[in-house]
């Protein structure tokens, strides 16, 4: 019976149509759409296939800030500037929340305040930062006063902000009515090779497909994958809501986030600033803790996170960890915070972290990509260009 209920299956499956594209992407996160609107631009059919019914992965637990400050210079720091003009091209086309006051990072110590100092005094301007320090003065008369109580903030110029789990349905719709980008939802690739995808929904054809499967290492390409030693980051998110209202126009950080971005960890200040927190605060540090806080469109605050690095991510959240992030979001606002939703995000590691992203050409026809921090909202569409972009003239090499 169980043969021929095999048999059965197989010769259903066989029947299938045999779908055909240029470009195949395995995943509908952020990285997957970023290689399929650089393939749509340049006239490629694309197929996209997400194995849920809309993405829930990384790309909608996050903050939504697309952050070119905290970029290191050199590649990371181009990724993120060139991101920054394809999400305003997003937004203005699929008419998305998107915010572009820039980001606030306040400082509330002399060790916070150094590394503030120190960065504009060099790295921003060798760098081509656009930055501007702002005094007490320039805090009193900013939102009314209410960030007066730190000693000095930067404020990033450039960077943005989105509300992602508006966002990313948002130019699902724009790559699929406007660009013709098809999307196959609900539906799990379990195969692929030069030219061939075995999925749930049939198989397909494709001249190059580019496997964006987010912290999935497991289910495509795990051999490569295994030899740059995968983890899983989980982190500890809330949304909460001000006591008084406010109608916030920057992403918030605080000196804490200079520890954890590239821009300014490894300047002598920061390592100052490491010692400081390492004899006052270590459970921050134990926790991976660094603040950042968020606008949603309706008023409330995403805030976050904390790092925890498993080879899977665990359920199970930390109340402590919670009101760390609470804590510390109340000395920002200088105010009581009511939380409203909390939940876990989530994205991919590795064991050793001297690269952000790897791009592994596993086959002839077959390119993964995947983000390592969590900096995807960031350099990911500038990341898919880039790859898309090499894909097709590696293409136009091999075909003439």
């Amino acid at each position: 019976m169980r043969l021929r209920s095999f048999a059965r299956s197989f010769r259903l499956d066989a029947v299938k149509p045999v779908r055909e594209t240029d470009i195949a992407i395995v995943g509908a996160g952020i990285l997957g759409l970023s290689h399929a609107y650089a393939a749509a631009l340049r006239g490629l059919r694309v197929t996209v296939f997400e194995r849920t019914g809309t993405p829930t992965g990384a790309s909608i637990r996050n903050f939504g800030q697309v952050l070119v400050t905290g970029q290191p210079p050199g590649p990371m720091l181009a990724l993120a500037k060139a991101s920054r003009a394809i999400w305003q091209h997003w937004a203005s086309q699929a008419g998305f929340f998107a915010r572009e006051a820039g980001c606030l990072l306040f400082a509330r110590t002399d060790c916070e305040v150094a590394v503030i100092d120190e960065f504009v005094e060099t790295r921003a301007q060798s760098g081509g930062y656009d930055v501007a320090r702002l005094d007490q003065a320039a805090l009193g008369a900013l939102y009314d006063g209410r960030f007066a109580h730190h000693r000095a903030a930067l404020h990033g110029r450039e960077d943005m902000q989105v509300f992602s789990r508006e966002a990313l349905p948002a130019i699902i719709a724009y790559l699929r009515d406007r660009l013709g980008v098809e999307f196959v939802f609900d539906t799990l690739v379990r195969h692929v090779d030069d030219g061939y995808l075995d999925t749930t929904a049939g198989a397909c054809r494709a001249a190059h497909i580019v496997v964006c499967s987010g912290h999935d290492y497991l289910t495509l390409l795990s051999d490569a994958l295994a030899e740059i030693g995968p983890r899983v980051c989980r982190l500890q998110m809330l949304r909460v809501r001000p006591t008084r209202e406010i109608a916030l126009r920057h992403a918030l950080l605080t000196g804490l986030s200079c520890l954890h971005y590239g821009a300014f960890s490894d300047l002598p200040s920061a390592r100052a600033l490491l010692d400081d927190v390492r004899r006052t605060a270590p459970e921050l540090l134990d926790a991976g803790i660094h603040l950042l806080a968020s606008p949603a469109p309706d008023g409330s605050v995403i805030i976050g996170d904390s790092h925890d690095y498993n080879s899977d991510p665990m359920p199970f959240n930390d109340e402590r960890v919670d009101r760390h992030l609470l804590d510390l979001a109340e000395r920002l606002f200088d105010e009581p915070l009511a939380v409203v939703q909390r939940w876990q995000g989530v994205y991919g590691s590795r064991a050793r972290h001297e690269r952000p992203f790897s791009v592994l050409k596993a086959s002839r026809g077959v390119t993964g990509v995947w983000m390592h921090t969590g900096v995807g909202m960031s350099v990911g569409p500038g990341l898919g260009e880039s790859v898309m972009a090499e894909i097709v003239e590696h293409r136009m090499r091999s075909a003439a």
